[in-house]
């Protein structure tokens, strides 16, 4: 895939995001994730206590920042990883504008050319914008799940995360970012599909919704 394939989903995703992050209660940011939802810490060790407090700060640093940055060729400094963007009362709105300079930023057609160096190793940069994209809708999902919400993708955003959660499955399982598919019948709707494959239940969201 290329720009004019990747772009407008990851444009489509960083909308949805942002009006999902609008939505988050503060109350709600110490709730408890969904058990598919609690990934575990850089260094490879359980994190079975991720509040949703964690979970959107790991989806604010890499599908906006880390966005931008990738787009930059520039790697996350340590200040960044280590926020607590939810300290900020307006973290919602702050996220939106960092999206908003990220999809700027992969605007560039140059930005999809060539490699981007990863710190251990590289990948094509149109590889490497769709699986943010994955990241901003299940993680998105992920969020909105934990808070009484939805996250809403069109067909071929849903298309897009299947394909990169089915692509890439055995990695993201291999770093623990991934649990075991979910069984889910056949003709259920492409993005419930994704969210099975990667190993969560689209069924649980309904227990939390509001």
């Amino acid at each position: 895939m290329n720009k004019d394939d990747l772009y407008p989903y990851m444009t489509e995703c960083a909308a949805e995001a942002a009006r999902v992050a609008r939505g988050v209660p503060a109350a709600r940011l110490a709730d408890p994730t969904l058990p598919h939802s609690r990934l575990r810490s850089s260094g490879g060790t359980p994190t079975p206590d991720w509040d949703v407090r964690a979970l959107v700060n790991h989806w604010v640093l890499y599908t906006s920042h880390g966005l931008e940055h990738r787009a930059l060729r520039k790697q996350l400094p340590e200040e960044l990883t280590a926020r607590d963007f939810t300290a900020d009362p307006d973290w919602a709105e702050a996220y939106a504008a960092q999206l908003d300079r990220a999809v700027a930023a992969w605007a560039d057609p140059a930005v999809w050319e060539g490699e981007v160096d990863l710190g251990m190793g590289t990948m094509p940069a149109p590889e490497l914008a769709s699986m943010i994209i994955k990241e901003t809708a299940v993680h998105g999902w992920d969020v909105a799940a934990a808070t009484g919400q939805e996250f809403h993708v069109s067909e071929g955003a849903a298309r897009l995360v299947l394909d990169v959660v089915v692509t890439h499955g055995d990695l993201y399982r291999q770093y623990d970012g991934f649990a075991d598919p979910v069984p889910v019948p056949d003709d259920a709707p492409v993005f419930e599909r994704a969210l099975a494959a990667s190993g969560r239940d689209p069924r649980l969201a309904g227990a939390v919704r509001d």
